[in-house]
């Protein structure tokens, strides 16, 4: 199992990064993302600091990944951190889609999939199917998430990446130690936003390695 949307106490989450690696290791993930909030305040420092837990998550048996969320970023300015992101050691950028729950700038969604550095839009909201075909083209994946209010258009993103082929990603957009989900609560969640058995068995056994570059 793999998640690429968590978060720790080094932004808005509960758990220090080894107690959340620790966590998801006994529910039976073989793949964690670490991926905190993020803009040009703190970027650097969560890079840094994730960096540094590779070596317990390794004895975990978890391949942790650094990430971040560049979240609230103006639109602009999410090429250039998300560039910096990965210039200092980041395997994976997450962009904090246009969510129908919060006040996401308008053009944060066509931003991220456009940006050569973006590996996955959360949960984008109403995304339209032009930016979604430019996200396909970059091999950005799109997340069905299973946190609640930003799930409510799980259905409308599955629709648009069968029209336009994008990847889709099962997150959970961890921030509490309840939020991290079974093996069965994954694949709940992945029908429930109308995959087929087929599709939500693909996109819940990915190889995320394979399909971040890494």
């Amino acid at each position: 199992m793999y998640d690429l949307h968590t978060h720790t106490i080094l932004s808005d989450g509960e758990l220090l990064p080894t107690e959340l690696v620790r966590r998801a290791a006994v529910l039976g993930y073989s793949t964690i993302a670490i991926t905190d909030h993020a803009d040009a305040s703190n970027l650097a420092g969560l890079v840094e600091a994730i960096g540094e837990v590779r070596d317990s998550a390794q004895r975990y048996g978890v391949d942790l990944l650094v990430g971040v969320e560049l979240t609230h970023v103006p639109p602009s300015l999410i090429p250039a951190l998300a560039r910096d992101a990965k210039r200092r050691g980041a395997d994976i950028v997450v962009v904090h889609g246009e969510t129908v729950m919060e006040p996401v700038a308008p053009g944060t969604n066509h931003a991220a999939c456009t940006c050569e550095y973006v590996d996955v839009l959360g949960h984008p909201g109403l995304l339209s199917i032009e930016d979604a075909a430019l996200a396909a083209k970059r091999g950005i994946a799109l997340e069905i998430t299973s946190r609640a209010g930003h799930n409510r258009t799980n259905g409308h993103v599955v629709r648009v990446a069968r029209e336009t082929g994008c990847h889709l990603v099962i997150n959970s957009d961890t921030h509490a130690p309840s939020d991290l989900m079974s093996r069965e609560a994954r694949w709940a969640v992945a029908i429930g936003a109308g995959l087929t058995e087929a599709e939500s068995q693909e996109v819940l056994s990915a190889d995320m390695r394979r399909l971040l570059h890494l």
